[in-house]
């Protein structure tokens, strides 16, 4: 990572992706990454049916300490402008030690190993800000997260009487 926080990586189709730190002056560029996504993305990463962020939930999701809430940014250049096509985030828990994360990927990016280097990124500050544990809610209906967290070594369970939803957790 250079002194702004930029991260260059070749993704599996050849294209060079910018990881960086997410910052407040994002705010239009997420709002429309959310709006980009399919519904099925949006219910998945968020659990519920919506269009766009509230302003509420856009200024949480941008406007971040970098320590015990820290988000990635994955971005390309389009005609002069940087558009987003992923997020990684992490916000610590009441669990000592212990982070939620959650991560989101545009549809047209998915498998292409967006995911795989947000999270690299993300695991490695999490480690570096001293948490331990990283884990995730997870739909039983999201295949692809669940097969993707299994690939990155999470840890995959049910928790009893939660039959709607999977608990992951990663051993940072």
């Amino acid at each position: 990572m250079n002194k702004q926080g930029l991260i260059k990586r070749v993704l599996l189709n050849d294209t060079t992706v910018t990881i960086r730190p997410i910052r407040a002056d994002d705010s239009g560029m997420e709002q429309e990454f959310i709006r980009h996504l399919s519904k099925e993305s949006r219910y998945f990463r968020f659990m519920a049916s919506l269009r766009e962020l509230s302003p509420k939930k856009l200024k949480f999701f941008t406007e971040i300490d970098y320590n015990r809430h820290m988000a990635f940014v994955a971005t390309i250049m389009r005609e002069d402008k940087e558009l987003e096509i992923g997020v990684a985030r992490y916000v610590n828990t009441e669990n000592h030690g212990s982070c939620e994360f959650g991560i989101t990927v545009d549809d047209a990016w998915q498998g292409s190993g967006v995911a795989g280097v947000l999270m690299i990124s993300l695991e490695d500050t999490a480690r570096e800000h001293g948490f331990k544990i990283m884990e995730g809610i997870v739909l039983p209906g999201n295949d692809k997260m669940l097969k993707f967290a299994q690939k990155r070594g999470f840890k995959i369970h049910s928790i009893s009487g939660e039959d709607d939803t999977v608990h992951i957790e990663l051993q940072l």
